[in-house]
């Protein structure tokens, strides 16, 4: 068995060669141009198609903490406007020009990144649907042929699993999706407050009333910073996470794992040296 950091070292160096397509302005472009509207429809669309033309409350049980308001006020428009199956096709065309403008056009051809998209899917024969609507949703969707779309897809195979392990953890600690939101921006870690709950769709209003009841549990001081409580049930819950997510690891094997996390974090270093995300996202950057 590889050891659970060595997997979360793996995700770490895999998730921004995901998570990239979310900021690119290829994704916009693409989603217009297969009918959706411009802003953030895109991204409930672009993430949900492999579900179907699914409603908003599934959209925002699955994606857990965005408002369900900012989720509705896109889904199901969004299926009047292109139907799922042109969505993937917009988003697959996304990912190839981003790739390309990111790390390269050689990227299509680099004989690591076919290395790398052939140890990502190895590890994902390991991922059992059972439990996990998002990763089975793009679980059923073909893997593409070229390389670095097939790197991106099995990458996202791997990120959706683990994110659907990240919400079972989440419950578990019964954190809602804003107070999981909050008590994870607490850490410092991740997105920045502001972009945080802009981008998830909250008021003012209501962060402040979920902080209120995370101090009211103790697991905020009253500075909004996380208390020793707090930082616990954080703690506990990315252990949880880690251990949900350490079936594809375990299958591809150490030395395997490590050869992954090498190349994808070669990947991810250019990607992000070469701007795939804006300043003000993350905290610290």
């Amino acid at each position: 068995m590889t050891s659970l950091l060595a997997g979360k070292q793996c995700h770490g160096a895999l998730n921004p060669l995901h998570s990239l397509i979310y900021f690119a302005p290829e994704a916009e472009e693409e989603f217009i141009a297969a009918g959706l509207e411009k802003g953030r429809m895109g991204y409930f669309a672009g993430r949900a198609a492999a579900m179907g033309a699914v409603g908003a409350g599934v959209v925002a049980a699955t994606f857990y903490n965005f408002s369900p308001a900012l989720v509705a006020a896109h889904i199901p428009r969004a299926w009047d406007l292109a139907a799922p199956e042109t969505v993937l096709r917009a988003r697959l065309k996304a990912v190839d020009r981003v790739l390309r403008r990111l790390l390269g056009d050689s990227v299509a051809d680099d004989p690591e990144v076919r290395e790398a998209a052939e140890l990502a899917a190895t590890a994902t024969e390991a991922c059992a649907a059972a439990g996990r609507p998002l990763y089975a949703a793009h679980a059923g969707l073909p893997a593409p042929g070229p390389a670095h779309l097939a790197l991106w897809h099995a990458v996202s195979l791997l990120r959706e699993y683990r994110g659907d392990g990240h919400l079972a953890a989440l419950a578990t600690a019964e954190l809602d999706g804003l107070e999981a939101l909050i008590t994870h921006t607490a850490t410092g870690e991740g997105f920045t407050e502001e972009f945080a709950r802009y981008s998830r769709g909250w008021s003012a209003e209501e962060w402040e009333a979920t902080r209120e009841r995370l101090r009211a549990r103790g697991l905020l001081d009253s500075d909004g910073r996380l208390t020793v409580l707090g930082h616990a049930l954080r703690n506990e819950v990315e252990e949880r996470t880690d251990l949900l997510a350490r079936a594809p690891y375990d299958h591809l094997g150490q030395a395997a794992v490590e050869r992954l996390t090498t190349i994808g974090a070669r990947l991810s270093r250019t990607a992000l040296g070469n701007g795939a995300f804006p300043p003000g996202v993350f905290a610290g950057k």
